[in-house]
């Protein structure tokens, strides 16, 4: 069964921009996935408490306005630290469940000063032990406005029954040299996580599976405008400009081959549960695979810096 692995799709939305309860709702859905027997559940992009939707209806780039100043500091106070505990609840449920977690959240890191916020993939493994926290190196347009540029720290893969498994966020996935690294990292089961569209994933699953001949699991989130809290700052006016549907979902899963095995999921909250076996990678290496009898690193070879990013060395 080493070649088995039950994947649970976690096309779920936040409580936005409120830690507390969109935490509850990730262990709820930990635990539901658990009774199924998933063995790995995965969560959209910077899920825990919300992708920043207000950006696109606010003037996002005007100067000192209140409106950005007050949904960035209620972002800021409902963002993760890890290293506080934010996620001890998330671990336990993994240890005691026995299963692997990939989780978007919005993290607030001690070691960058603590105040700034960076779009992060936290893998925690069927032991309940953080193995990586991979920060999104490139905030896409108006992202940048409120999230920071992260490090190669987080670019990792992890054993997990046959399977190396890795995790990239969002339009991570269409940078061509991210992607370079995971393949080289042995990487055959590929997790892109995203706010949820489903024109961001329709294309880009199949397209790293064909490229990697990987599995490929694309997660997506589900929000609409009337679930803005009532408590949101101006709420209001972002009911009024907002569209109904913010996130439509999208999540899917392509095989090895590049073609559907769960095609993109629109609309529906709920988790997904899909079974996938190892061999199938071996079937698509066969006659390509990108890392090995398909490289030449006589020629062309990659340099990939995985150090941690901080302002202080606290070596000296």
């Amino acid at each position: 069964m080493q070649n088995l692995l039950k994947i649970a799709l976690a096309q779920i939305s936040p409580v936005w921009l409120d830690k507390k309860n969109s935490l509850a709702k990730v262990c709820s859905a930990i635990e539901e996935a658990a009774r199924e027997k998933a063995e790995l559940i995965v969560f959209g992009e910077g899920l825990v408490p919300g992708y920043p939707f207000w950006l696109a209806y606010t003037n996002g780039a005007g100067w000192d306005l209140d409106i950005n100043k007050e949904l960035h500091a209620a972002y800021a106070r409902n963002a993760i630290q890890i290293e506080k505990g934010d996620l001890e609840a998330v671990r336990m449920l993994a240890q005691s469940h026995n299963i692997a977690i990939y989780l978007g959240i919005i993290e607030r890191p001690g070691d960058r000063g603590g105040h700034s916020l960076y779009c992060s993939l936290v893998y925690i493994d069927a032991k309940g032990i953080i193995q990586s926290i991979h920060r999104k190196l490139q905030p896409t347009y108006d992202e940048r406005l409120t999230w920071s540029p992260g490090d190669g720290n987080g670019l990792k893969t992890h054993q997990l029954k046959s399977f190396t498994v890795g995790g990239l966020n969002c339009w991570e996935n269409w940078m061509p040299l991210v992607r370079a690294t995971m393949y080289g990292l042995g990487e055959n089961l590929h997790i892109a996580v995203w706010p949820g569209s489903k024109h961001n994933t329709e294309d880009i699953t199949r397209f790293i599976a064909r490229e990697s001949r990987s599995f490929v699991v694309s997660v997506s989130s589900i929000m609409k405008k009337e679930q803005l809290p009532n408590d949101t700052p101006f709420r209001s006016l972002l009911i009024d400009k907002m569209p109904a549907i913010l996130a439509d979902g999208g999540s899917c899963l392509a095989g090895p081959n590049g073609e559907w095995i769960l095609e993109p999921v629109v609309g529906k909250e709920g988790i997904i549960y899909q079974t996938i076996d190892f061999n199938r990678v071996f079937e698509e290496r066969q006659n390509f695979d990108p890392s090995g009898h398909y490289s030449r690193p006589d020629v062309t070879k990659l340099s990939v810096n995985r150090e941690r990013q901080a302002v202080i060395d606290t070596r000296n």
